[in-house]
């Protein structure tokens, strides 16, 4: 098999499919997902309008019933907390709007099956012969304690459309490292499911009537 050099090739923004089919060469712009991290964006959005954001409300509410608003701490807090989660909440709508489903465990056959693209599992073994595993997928589902990395990364930009038995030269600050590719497959990827924060108000709001 041949080598390929990979890393920082001008243009090259990676790819989220296989061999001639839907999901070929993207801008950055694109945001490929996995189900289970566009369910994870979806949960995160429904908690801030539906619990988050009307508990703050109701605090900001109280706080301006107390007096002078521009001495009141929990009034200036709360003001400054909704402006923290209306700007996540349009961050999640432009990332849900924007995102490209792609499902690791779909039926693939040819190229799409065989070599590196959205979706991967991929083995591969650095010159010591050390082995590593990493799982390509979305910008907004990168969870390095898992070794999963995003598919806009050096990392993954070097192992795409590489196959079984390819070597790729990884373009590292550090410098050129060479990767054997060593096992490519496609199978379910465990995302880490949106939970409730601790700390947040609705919380905060749960606990209190529970005493």
């Amino acid at each position: 098999m041949g080598i390929v050099y990979r890393g920082k090739r001008r243009g090259d923004t990676g790819d989220g499919g296989g061999d001639g089919g839907a999901h070929g060469a993207v801008a950055p712009a694109k945001n490929y997902i996995t189900p289970s991290g566009l369910q994870r964006l979806r949960d995160e959005l429904r908690f801030l309008l539906s619990r988050e954001r009307p508990a703050v409300t109701q605090v900001v509410s109280w706080a301006a019933s107390n007096g002078d608003r521009s001495e009141n701490a929990d009034y200036q807090y709360g003001k400054r907390r909704l402006r923290q989660i209306d700007g996540r909440i349009r961050f999640l709508r432009k990332r849900i709007d924007a995102a490209e489903v792609v499902d690791p465990e779909a039926k693939r056959s040819g190229r799409a099956l065989s070599h590196v693209f959205f979706g991967a599992t991929v083995r591969y073994a650095n010159a010591e012969g050390t082995e590593q595993v990493v799982s390509i997928v979305g910008a907004d589902e990168v969870d390095l304690d898992r070794n999963h990395i995003s598919w806009l990364s050096p990392l993954a930009k070097a192992l795409m459309k590489s196959g079984e038995g390819d070597t790729v030269m990884l373009q590292a600050p550090s410098g050129t490292q060479e990767l054997e590719i060593m096992e490519v497959r496609y199978e379910r990827i465990p995302v880490e499911p949106f939970k409730e924060p601790p700390g947040s108000e609705s919380a905060e709001k749960s606990d209190r009537r529970a005493e």
